[in-house]
């Protein structure tokens, strides 16, 4: 991954990524997984995101990964936090309450890393790869306990349009990347026209579909 674009977009505010409430689909499709109560949450490029607060909200201790330091400090201070900080093979963990966040590579993760998570909620991280590491991303999961439930949500538009991220990632490739260890089962999709920053990059169309993961 492109650790040095990410820090520069932090750094520079370029972040339109960051939502600046809790994602919709995650509210209405979460409780519908059957996640047991007090599962550890995995949420991969984090960011800053609401939907870590949420989580937590709702009874779900989180791990976040993340490679811009901003955004871990920025999401601490705007909870009124202070983390304890320790390091590891895995990179820098920022430790408050029921968050911890690493400052770090998702790909450094491996089963030990994910520290016994139980359901995993992917907004931003398959849209943020390039085609030829998504493949190596989800197979970072297969080693999770069976029963583990996940959430994703993709986006599917003409990216001869815009190249990303966020990249186009079809249905197909969804179905491709996660089998056999998973159950892909597909909950929803909305075609909407694109938010102004990517109808400037030439998009006219653009449809957000939401998976549910089971881990057999």
């Amino acid at each position: 991954m492109d650790a040095q674009m990410w820090e520069q977009r932090w750094a520079e505010g370029r972040i339109g990524f960051h939502q600046q409430t809790v994602t919709p689909q995650l509210e209405q499709h979460w409780p519908g997984l059957g996640v047991p109560a007090g599962a550890r949450v995995f949420v991969p490029l984090a960011g800053k995101s609401l939907d870590m607060v949420w989580l937590v909200e709702h009874g779900h201790p989180v791990l976040g990964v993340e490679l811009s330091q901003l955004a871990i400090d920025q999401f601490f201070a705007e909870r009124g936090l202070q983390p304890d900080v320790h390091e590891s093979a895995y990179g820098v963990h920022h430790v408050a309450g029921h968050y911890e966040l690493i400052r770090g590579d998702v790909f450094d993760l491996d089963l030990a890393g994910l520290g016994g998570c139980a359901a995993v909620f992917d907004r931003a991280a398959l849209i943020a790869l390039p085609a030829d590491e998504r493949p190596r991303y989800a197979r970072l999961f297969d080693d999770l306990a069976p029963g583990t439930r996940g959430l994703v949500i993709t986006l599917d538009y003409d990216q001869s349009r815009m190249d990303g991220p966020p990249f186009s990632v079809p249905e197909h490739e969804v179905d491709r990347l996660y089998a056999p260890a998973w159950q892909v089962d597909r909950l929803e999709r909305s075609v909407s026209e694109p938010e102004p920053r990517l109808a400037r990059a030439g998009l006219t169309e653009l449809a957000t579909t939401t998976y549910a993961l089971a881990h057999h």
